[in-house]
């Protein structure tokens, strides 16, 4: 196509051959390899040099238009590859999309500001199942997770307190056994989440029965909610000092953690931006 279109421009296949760097048996190769593939004379040869054909001139509009787009198409490729451009399609769990992707986002967009993000916030069975469907590149879930389908790097061991309204009876104690709390009006995450699943399943352990009087599922609001209900919440240490007050109580005998992990598909071959930025989240959680 640029062949015939270095043809077109100067009319003389010797001055389209040096236009574009070959020899003139070189570009007439071309030329006849393009006639041969349509089936039909582009050119027409004389002493005044070579002139496009009827079919050559349709031939030759359309080609333009084609060798425009794939050049179009090559930058931006080339750009994806050196990070100037492209898009991070990434899923997390209210903790994730609150308190750990943002600060590694802010970080990587300061390198290549050309790179755009997609987030998704959902829980961790519905986070790998897009990343399994390849509707999302990357996810940050909460393990175990169960899919052969994954590839799983293991990022931050992320501590559930306890947090209660600066003036709540327990708050003044600082320090209480997990018994305190049998029975007590408690704001939880959604029932379906997994780490509703881990401080029912350490509390159930430590004897405790937590009467949950409301359910929501991001960590903020569920902060505000106690701040204003003076209701008790376990939420990840990460969100505690994000409100005035609230604050953390200490409970005897209960330990409760989860452990965050990056996801991506089995074999998959992430994008250029999607590799970078999910070694600068692995990166960042083994220096602090």
């Amino acid at each position: 196509m640029r062949s015939l279109l270095a043809v077109a421009d100067t009319g003389s296949i010797t001055e389209a051959a040096d236009r574009i760097g070959l020899t003139q048996p070189a570009l007439s190769r071309r030329l006849q390899q393009l006639e041969a593939f349509f089936g039909a004379e582009l050119l027409s040869r004389g002493r005044k040099g070579a002139q496009l054909t009827e079919i050559g001139r349709l031939v030759e509009r359309e080609a333009r238009g084609l060798v425009n787009r794939f050049d179009h198409l090559r930058e931006q490729v080339r750009a994806h590859q050196g990070l100037e451009g492209g898009t991070v399609r990434i899923g997390g769990g209210a903790t994730a999309v609150s308190f750990v992707l943002p600060k590694a986002i802010a970080r990587f967009r300061q390198e290549h500001p050309g790179v755009r993000f997609q987030l998704k916030e959902a829980g961790s069975i519905e986070v790998a199942g897009d990343v399994i469907s390849g509707r999302l590149e990357l996810g940050l879930v909460t393990l175990p997770v169960q899919a052969r389908e994954l590839q799983i790097w293991p990022l931050i061991t992320d501590r559930i307190v306890l947090v209660a309204p600066r003036e709540h009876p327990l708050a003044r104690l600082g320090e209480i056994d997990a018994k305190a709390l049998d029975g007590l009006a408690f704001v939880g995450f959604e029932a379906d989440t997994a780490v509703r699943q881990i401080i029912d399943a350490a509390l159930r352990d430590a004897g405790v029965e937590m009467n949950v009087v409301m359910e929501l599922r991001s960590i903020p609001a569920i902060l505000r909610m106690v701040a204003t209900t003076g209701n008790l919440a376990f939420v990840s240490r990460m969100g505690v000092d994000t409100l005035a007050g609230v604050c953390e109580i200490e409970v005897r005998g209960l330990n409760i953690a989860r452990e965050l992990a990056v996801i991506a598909k089995q074999g998959s071959s992430l994008s250029p931006a999607a590799q970078a930025f999910s070694s600068l989240l692995r990166e960042e959680q083994s220096i602090a």
